[in-house]
């Protein structure tokens, strides 16, 4: 679904400053088009001091040339180190608000006038940092349509790949580039097309299971988020596709009864990939699993595994893996 733009208003002198002295915005700023947010029409005016919160968010800003528009971006823990971005030089040139969560005081005293992040994945009831709670604070927000699946009162349902070219297609008309976004998109499109088009043809396809963390029960991939896309447009299926919902606990009895060919292993956090490998290779309880036994394990990259450009990286790479499996 593309986005309604409106026609910028057109002054032909800037209004002056008030006698109290504030100013009034110039044209473009008065200016504002309608972007849905996941199901919710809302109004934008073009934002200059955005925040964003992890790297997938700031990633969709900077793969669309608008670091000149970040005000900054908050980079939880989790979140590999930004020297690693194919966008680095754009992560340098803005700051840093926090390493910490998002919250309503840090958006506040940036003095932000657009915060990008996801529902649950940033904004948060708990943490009484919701978009309509910006809203009522005349700050605006933006949500990664892959979140908005169930977004209460304004739910939208798509797949996470479409949710990512959703995303840029809106940003790029809240930002005022549409057409940058449109070249970004087709890019995305054709990169993905060509990984389907590669993909080995075997039924049924490779099964795969994502591990995220966890010891007691694993942290693992439904449906609503980016690996469960990867896995399939790569030409794999993942075993937990039949859960509705985005980053789930299930127990080793589920993995085991799966029969997982392939283990993907999400790369963040204090534990390394290889320690996360070594982990699973010593449970008892995993000891009949193909995946196991053969040592297929795929590394994905946290950036990769998050809504983001990147997803498309991970997606090329985890097909020339399958590709190679397959051989």
């Amino acid at each position: 679904m593309r986005t309604t733009r409106a026609v910028p208003l057109l002054l032909a002198t800037l209004l002056t400053a008030t006698a109290c002295g504030a100013q009034v915005g110039d044209a473009d700023a008065a200016a504002t088009t309608t972007v849905p947010r996941c199901a919710q029409s809302v109004e934008y005016r073009e934002p200059r001091s955005a925040v964003a919160y992890e790297g997938g968010s700031a990633d969709k800003l900077f793969a669309l040339g608008l670091a000149d528009k970040v005000r900054g971006y908050v980079m939880p823990p989790a979140n590999p180190p930004v020297t690693e971005s194919p966008w680095a030089e754009d992560y340098a040139s803005v700051e840093m608000l926090s390493d910490d969560l998002l919250n309503r005081e840090l958006v506040v005293d940036a003095g932000a006038d657009l915060v990008v992040a996801g529902w649950r994945s940033g904004f948060s009831d708990e943490r009484g940092i919701t978009p309509e709670l910006l809203d009522r604070l005349g700050i605006q927000s933006f949500m990664h349509t892959e979140t908005c699946w169930n977004y209460p009162g304004f739910a939208q349902r798509v797949t996470p790949i479409e949710g990512l070219y959703e995303d840029m297609r809106r940003l790029g008309d809240i930002f005022r580039v549409p057409d940058r976004a449109d070249a970004v998109v087709a890019d995305m499109q054709a990169r993905v097309a060509a990984v389907e088009a590669a993909a080995p043809r075997v039924d049924p396809p490779p099964s795969v299971f994502l591990y995220d963390s966890g010891t007691d029960r694993p942290n693992s991939a439904a449906n609503q988020v980016p690996p469960n896309d990867i896995i399939r447009l790569a030409g794999g299926r993942n075993i937990l596709d039949d859960i509705d919902g985005r980053w789930t606990d299930v127990g080793w009895e589920t993995v085991v009864e799966r029969q997982p060919e392939i283990i993907m292993i999400l790369d963040y956090g204090d534990q390394s990939a290889t320690e996360k490998i070594d982990f699973l290779k010593s449970l008892p309880t995993l000891r009949s699993v193909p995946a196991v036994q053969s040592d297929n394990f795929f590394v994905l990259d946290y950036n990769e595994g998050i809504s983001g450009p990147r997803n498309i990286d991970g997606l090329e790479r985890f097909g020339g893996y399958l590709r190679e499996l397959r051989r």
